[in-house]
């Protein structure tokens, strides 16, 4: 008997109503995600990665087809906090410490201060900020600030953790520490990721499944499966294995962009 999928997008739909024109950013989008895959999104700009990403959040409504987060619907998934969230800015609030911006959603859903202070230390210990939670934002480097805001998704415990280009805006030392972090955390917590990048190298780095994306709209051209074993140093990179699945995401990549021309 197959597992019920984590998400599951059944001919998806997305058509935004403009003055100008229709704009149509998904179109017959069908896929499926198990318990605890680290599933990465790829492809060019304005493809419908976030856009995708916001529709399993129940944060845009598609137009057509179905989509279900935990077996209901996006929206009731987003009320059940079935979800953590990490932005591509960290969006940390900078008059509240590191410890009291990852209790925030805690705040909200009426966790008591015991079990705030008791969720918010475990998590910065996941995230390597043990000790950090009394100092504010702008106290702590752009990496540490986006590991901050992995904490604060990770704090209520959710079991998907989407994730729209968290490392993008960061430089290329910080973003492959980040890179094996998040290995790491994943590994230890068995979360089922979702993470949009522009990076073909940090998606065949991270990724169970590597979701290849056209222009607009988007469509899936590629589904690749990673042949890469779960424990992954940096110097994987150099591999055989990871350099064949690159150049299938590239091709993949590039065959999107000549069918739009």
């Amino acid at each position: 008997m197959t597992a019920t999928p984590v998400i599951e997008a059944k001919n998806l739909d997305l058509t935004f109503q403009t003055a100008d024109a229709p704009v149509h950013a998904l179109r017959d989008v069908s896929l499926s995600i198990g318990k605890g895959e680290f599933v990465s999104f790829i492809g060019p700009s304005g493809c419908g990665k976030t856009t995708f990403l916001r529709c399993i959040a129940g944060l845009e409504e598609p137009t057509g087809g179905t989509l279900t987060v935990n077996g209901m619907s996006p929206d009731a998934a987003r009320r059940a906090r079935a979800y953590g969230y990490v932005f591509q800015a960290a969006g940390l609030y900078p008059w509240r410490t590191i410890g009291k911006n990852v209790a925030l959603p805690l705040e909200i859903m009426g966790y008591s201060k015991q079990e705030q202070k008791e969720r918010v230390d475990r998590t910065l210990d996941l995230v390597d900020l043990g000790g950090f939670a009394s100092k504010f934002p702008w106290q702590l480097s752009g990496g540490m600030q986006q590991r901050a805001s992995i904490a604060r998704a990770l704090a209520f415990d959710a079991n998907i953790l989407l994730m729209d280009e968290p490392f993008g805006a960061l430089d290329e030392i910080v973003r492959d520490r980040l890179n094996e972090e998040l290995l790491s955390l994943w590994a230890r917590t068995g979360k089922t990721v979702g993470f949009v990048t522009h990076s073909i190298p940090e998606a065949v780095y991270l990724s169970t499944r590597i979701v290849v994306m056209s222009p607009r709209p988007g469509r899936i051209t590629d589904v690749i499966e990673s042949p890469l074993p779960a424990e992954r140093p940096l110097d994987i990179r150099d591999s055989r294995e990871f350099i064949e699945v690159a150049h299938r995401v590239r091709d993949g990549l590039r065959a999107g962009m000549e069918e739009d021309a």
